[in-house]
């Protein structure tokens, strides 16, 4: 039986063929009493981190994820500051926080869910019919590397098991983002983000009074957001619901109320 890892492909072979020759070299050969045997070593590849996956219980799962997205919406809406904005900002914020802002959700309303492999059929099926729709999409698909990354961050959220005041003043953090770019009043979110901030510090050492490194780990753990991506939400919780639809276009006429 052949026990070669898929990890080590030809380009790896042509890339570093003097590192595949001597690895080669110690494969075939046979290890003596007196040597170590580097056959013994477990090896760890990123196959199964590519794995691509989709949700166990599909249907429950994406309608809780709808509910967290539409309080999301309706959380963003319902901010005086944020409807100040000017209507391109606004757009702007919402494009880059709604995936972040989402995960808070997840996490405030402690949303747990799985993942198990797509059969190899039903995705190549999949592909074929989106290319089919529209030949110039080939979307990203979810990865069990991707699902790991977000059950991790999710996991630590729980762990620090926010207050409803801490989310609220976190999401505000998260949305009020002066870094955007092309924001017309940067100035104006970037006093908003630091409000926000400080209102967290507030109700941080309010409601834990002995606990000081709270705040700088919330705000650690808030750093992890950034590394997940939208499309790995909406390929995940919103594709088997919205189909061929374009989420963000969806996000704004919920926001603009159109």
């Amino acid at each position: 039986m052949d026990n070669t890892c898929s990890c080590l492909s030809n380009s790896d072979r042509l890339l570093n063929p003097i590192l595949y020759n001597i690895l080669s070299q110690m494969d075939s050969s046979r290890p003596s009493q007196d040597h170590f045997s580097y056959n013994s070593v477990p090896h760890r590849c990123n196959c199964e981190l590519r794995r691509t996956v989709f949700l166990k219980r599909q249907t429950e799962t994406c309608k809780e994820a709808s509910a967290v997205l539409v309080k999301t919406i309706h959380f963003m809406k319902n901010l005086p500051a944020f409807n100040q904005l000017p209507p391109s900002d606004q757009f702007a914020l919402l494009k880059s926080c709604w995936a972040p802002l989402f995960i808070l959700g997840l996490a405030q309303e402690h949303v747990d869910f799985e993942v198990t492999d797509v059969p190899a059929d039903s995705m190549l099926k999949k592909i074929l019919l989106n290319r089919q729709e529209n030949p110039e999409i080939e979307r990203e698909q979810p990865t069990m590397a991707g699902f790991s990354k977000l059950k991790s961050c999710l996991k630590k959220f729980w762990i620090l098991d926010l207050s409803p005041k801490e989310y609220a003043y976190l999401k505000g953090t998260t949305i009020f983002n002066p870094d955007v770019p092309d924001l017309k009043a940067s100035l104006f979110v970037e006093g908003l983000q630091q409000e926000a901030q400080h209102a967290l510090s507030e109700v941080v050492q309010l409601l834990h009074p002995g606990n000081q490194e709270r705040f700088a780990r919330i705000l650690l753990t808030a750093s992890m957001l950034q590394g997940i991506t939208p499309s790995l939400i909406t390929e995940l919780f919103f594709r088997p619901v919205i189909g061929q639809a374009n989420l963000v276009e969806l996000l704004i006429d919920m926001l603009f109320g159109r």
